[in-house]
């Protein structure tokens, strides 16, 4: 649950910007299926579905990068899983990512009550955006933004930043939620309310140690901060 010192701020907020993997959409085994596909093209092992909890989060190529043994880490091989890993994703991407159990009900009363709502990924903008809208289709997100070339990955705000100019909001107005150490540094980086959610990929002690100042334990517990 969110603890009691956050209920004072609940009036003050305006917009939700949102990670995407592991916050709203549950998609780690097409992930994890993906690289593990790639790997195995290359004759490498692959790895079990809770080690990918570990390896997302940071980009796809740091996600890459981890899932290589130690000794296979050149540039050649990171190359070669990398151009792997678009091919598979690319065919399996909506085998079995959904939105988390809760995630809708949550969009539905923050757009009920005119919460305005974007998302910031670091998955790649070509996967980000195309997900949001199939799977979240029935929600209005103002801005999404992922991975490419003109957005530094988080921790960096400026993706944050950027969403937030787009949407004419002041980054106290904003709460960020997300699952993992990084999304909690992007908020505090950017100014906004870091809020981190465990139902995703991370622990809780990571989400505190980066910088959360509170905890949701379902979507739900998101609403008192819009007063809802």
């Amino acid at each position: 649950m969110l603890p009691a010192y956050c209920y004072h701020w609940r009036m003050a907020f305006r917009a939700l910007i949102s990670d995407l993997d592991g916050t709203l959409l549950e998609t780690l085994q097409d992930m994890a299926d993906a690289v593990n596909i790639a790997l195995g093209r290359l004759g490498l092992p692959g790895h079990e579905l809770s080690e990918y909890r570990y390896f997302v989060g940071d980009g796809r190529r740091a996600m890459a990068t981890r899932a290589l043994p130690a000794d296979q880490r050149d540039d050649a091989v990171l190359e070669a899983l990398l151009a792997y890993i678009s091919e598979e994703y690319d065919k399996r991407w909506m085998d079995h990512s959904i939105p988390y159990q809760g995630i809708p009900e949550l969009l539905d009363a923050l757009s009920a009550a005119g919460i305005r709502m974007s998302v910031l990924s670091n998955k790649p903008q070509v996967y980000a955006e195309p997900m949001v809208s199939r799977m979240l289709s029935r929600w209005s997100f103002e801005c999404v933004v992922g991975e490419s070339p003109s957005v530094p990955r988080k921790p960096d705000p400026a993706g944050a930043l950027q969403i937030m100019d787009q949407m004419m909001v002041k980054p106290e107005e904003c709460v960020y939620i997300g699952d993992s150490g990084v999304d909690m540094q992007t908020g505090l980086a950017a100014g906004m309310y870091p809020v981190g959610v465990l139902w995703g990929f991370r622990t809780a002690d990571e989400l505190l140690a980066s910088g959360a100042r509170a905890l949701a334990e379902h979507p739900q517990d998101i609403r008192p901060l819009f007063g809802l």
